[in-house]
């Protein structure tokens, strides 16, 4: 089959290729999806888990790419709740090969069913950012209707997500981003947007809950902005500095089967739409990945077409 493969640490972007690598092997508990989209985050390239297995071993070459859309093909010994010719969404594993190929093999509580009215290259860019929203805001932070959250990147993959479910629990939003995520952001129900580049991030004021997905100095400036017994969470890096009075908390994103069924359901009824942007083949996923222009939405590596047509 084919696959995007890296195989040199060091060669960051310039390493990915396309080529061939053997059908993958259904362990027990997994299942074999044949990927008709697939998502994946630019630093990925950077994480332990795509250069060594959970014992720390080699295991170049390996297929990046950890959120997929596609049909059940095989399933391994013991795996239960999903069939073959099934329509499915969800996370690979972070240290085995991912969804960048033609087929992957996942374990089968990472997914969940797709209803046949999503199309696959929506569904590819809700799994990482979906979760991650959620997890965010309610698991970690526990916003509930009537506070104030500050979402930074409030256009991009995560932080759209983010305030849509914020915004959707009573909460008031305040996002961030640069001047031509402006638009984007209060279209999602940002009350304010703050441009990075001009405007003071103080003039905020006092905030329940800051979303961080930048890191460095705005996360840091951030913790100034949380309230008595406020959260701020993070999914950059784990602070350095504490909100007074407050909790700083870095968290990366679990997979969560029920949590992504939710999801795709208010997908269907339209209370929550990730914005697509580039819709790429395989073969173009190296330049996907070293995109240089920014631009709203995630970037989505289309591998096959509904009806199963392979795009190289």
């Amino acid at each position: 089959m084919r696959a995007i493969t890296v195989r040199d640490r060091d060669a960051g972007v310039s390493g990915l290729s396309l080529t061939d690598m053997p059908y993958p092997h259904a362990a027990e508990n997994d299942v074999i999806v044949r990927v008709h989209a697939a998502g994946f985050t630019p630093g990925e390239l950077d994480w332990p888990g795509t250069w060594t297995d959970r014992a720390g071993r080699d295991r170049t070459p390996t297929i990046p790419g950890h959120e997929l859309s596609g049909v059940v093909v095989e399933l391994g010994y013991g795996t239960t709740g999903l069939t073959v010719g099934q329509r499915v969404f969800g996370l690979t594993d972070w240290a085995r090969n991912g969804s960048l190929a033609e087929y992957t093999a996942v374990e089968a509580r990472n997914l969940a069913p797709l209803a046949a009215d999503i199309d696959h290259t929506v569904a590819a860019a809700l799994p990482i950012s979906g979760l991650t929203a959620w997890q965010g805001l309610f698991d970690h932070a526990h916003l509930t209707t009537g506070q104030t959250v500050l979402i930074h990147g409030a256009a991009g993959g995560v932080g759209s997500i983010a305030v849509q479910l914020a915004r959707e629990v009573g909460a008031r939003v305040i996002g961030t981003g640069r001047a031509d995520d402006r638009d984007v952001a209060l279209s999602l129900g940002a009350q304010t947007f703050l441009d990075l580049d001009a405007d003071d991030l103080q003039q905020v004021g006092e905030v329940d809950v800051v979303f961080d997905v930048i890191g460095r100095d705005i996360l840091e400036r951030s913790t100034e902005l949380v309230r008595p017994g406020g959260t701020l969470v993070t999914i950059a890096a784990p602070p350095t500095v504490q909100p007074r009075d407050g909790r700083a908390i870095f968290f990366v994103v679990e997979p969560d089967r029920a949590r992504l069924a939710d999801l795709a359901q208010r997908l269907r009824t339209r209370r929550l739409n990730p914005i697509v942007g580039a819709v790429r083949p395989l073969s173009e996923t190296a330049s996907a990945f070293a995109r240089r222009r920014r631009t709203s939405g995630k970037t989505i590596i289309q591998v096959a077409d509904e009806q199963g047509t392979q795009h190289s």
